[in-house]
């Protein structure tokens, strides 16, 4: 279990425990985190789970698959450190994970 920070983008934050295994966006959907939608249920096929990551996790993180980059390119306002939260599952290594969400999701 990790203690993941969600940030929404007027700054409220929300913590909360996230199991092993799961994704970031389900640790959202699951505690009614506002800012992350997971329309797709976690396919990699909105962006409706959007989120900032500073570079100090990035070597943490799974590296990004072709599809994601494809879906963050339909991200609002997409940064080099954007993500889809789908796609970064939990585990102890990240335990303190900040994750910043965008203005809105698409």
């Amino acid at each position: 279990m990790a203690k993941i920070i969600y940030v929404e983008h007027n700054g409220n934050s929300h913590t909360v425990n996230v199991d092993n295994g799961l994704s970031v966006m389900e640790g959202a959907v699951q505690n009614n985190i506002p800012g992350i939608d997971g329309d797709c249920g976690g396919g990699m096929s909105c962006a409706t789970c959007h989120v900032y990551v500073k570079e100090e996790w990035f070597d943490k993180l799974e590296k990004k698959l072709d599809g994601e980059e494809d879906m963050l390119d339909q991200a609002y306002e997409p940064k080099k450190n954007s993500r889809l939260s789908c796609q970064i599952t939990v585990s102890e290594e990240l335990d303190g994970l900040i994750v910043n969400m965008p203005e809105k999701q698409v």
